[in-house]
């Protein structure tokens, strides 16, 4: 606010008026506040996974927004990238880019591979899977478990993007969809997956120096991009240690009893418990705003008991 509307003495003159914090200078009784500082301006770097030259991508506020500047970089189709990791090339689980962003980052987007169409005999009660998606429409395995049904299947990979079961397109779906549709089979039910591998690099050894020695310096800083599907992304700080953990314990529930994961749903559900006094009112927000999981109420109990754990630190 400027110095006169504070109700404070006037300084005798110009030379002697002192500053306060956000006021522009020669800023007098009556007079409007100078122009904003200028927008932080964001630039990311990004290779393609399977290599190429280092791209620099910036304002965007959504993933859908980021694959698109991503794709005219260089030079594809949107619809030609599954996913993105962060720091690494690799197809690491651990890594992928959900709706937080490291302002250090580096981007590696992984792009459609190899087409397979696999037979699926369900001879137990759980596939062993667990699913994801990356936000603007296709659905991929992040999981699969040692020993079960789909690990005994090598043709099916962790980052394989599922396109259709049954001969059902499913692209547009959500995890949780595609997860329920599988679930649905019957036990001895025999069905086909159409799955989509992310493109290799065509060579084994280290990679371009532009791109090796640019990924050596990243370090995830302590500030991120926030990224929304509704609104303007924001410049957020590292969520706290305790509500880290918590968040981690809300997606291994998901996998528990939903069969995905999907840090940034996680968190969504963390933020609407914080602010909530008992296990009745988070279901009631909960189902306020993601009614369309459908969670069970045991859940719902689980998922709380991990908010109150990270409110008492």
């Amino acid at each position: 606010m400027p110095l006169g509307l504070r109700g404070k003495k006037k300084p005798k003159s110009k030379e002697t008026a002192p500053l306060v914090e956000g006021e522009v200078a020669g800023a007098g009784v009556g007079s409007l506040p100078g122009p904003p500082a200028p927008a932080r301006k964001l630039v990311f770097h990004a290779q393609l996974a399977h290599g190429s030259a280092t791209g620099r991508v910036e304002n965007f506020s959504s993933i859908r927004e980021l694959y698109a500047k991503i794709a005219d970089v260089f030079d594809i189709s949107p619809s030609e990238i599954l996913y993105c990791t962060l720091n690494t090339p690799k197809i690491n689980m651990e890594k992928l880019l959900g709706g937080q962003l490291g302002l250090e980052d580096f981007i590696f987007a992984h792009v459609k591979g190899t087409e397979k169409e696999v037979n699926v005999y369900k001879s137990e009660d759980s596939l062993g899977l667990t699913i994801t998606d990356n936000g603007v429409g296709y659905a991929f395995i992040k999981r699969i478990r040692d020993g079960s049904i789909i690990d005994a299947i090598k043709t099916i990979c962790v980052g394989d993007h599922i396109e259709s079961i049954n001969g059902e397109n499913i692209v547009g779906w959500r995890h949780y969809e595609v997860a329920k549709k599988l679930k649905e089979f019957k036990k001895e039910e025999l069905f086909t997956m159409k799955l989509i591998e992310p493109k290799k690099a065509f060579e084994i050894g280290p990679r371009s120096k532009a791109g090796k020695s640019s990924v050596d310096k990243i370090e995830s800083g302590k500030e991120t991009l926030r990224l929304r599907s509704k609104g303007p992304a924001t410049v957020e700080e590292m969520p706290s240690e305790a509500n880290t953990k918590a968040i981690e314990k809300i997606d291994d529930l998901l996998e528990l009893y939903m069969g995905i994961r999907d840090i940034d749903l996680a968190t969504t559900m963390f933020e609407a418990g914080k602010g909530k006094h008992n296990p009745d009112e988070f279901a009631v927000a909960l189902d306020e705003t993601l009614g369309d999981f459908a969670f069970p109420d045991e859940f719902v109990f689980d998922v709380w008991g991990a908010v109150g754990d990270a409110k008492q630190g």
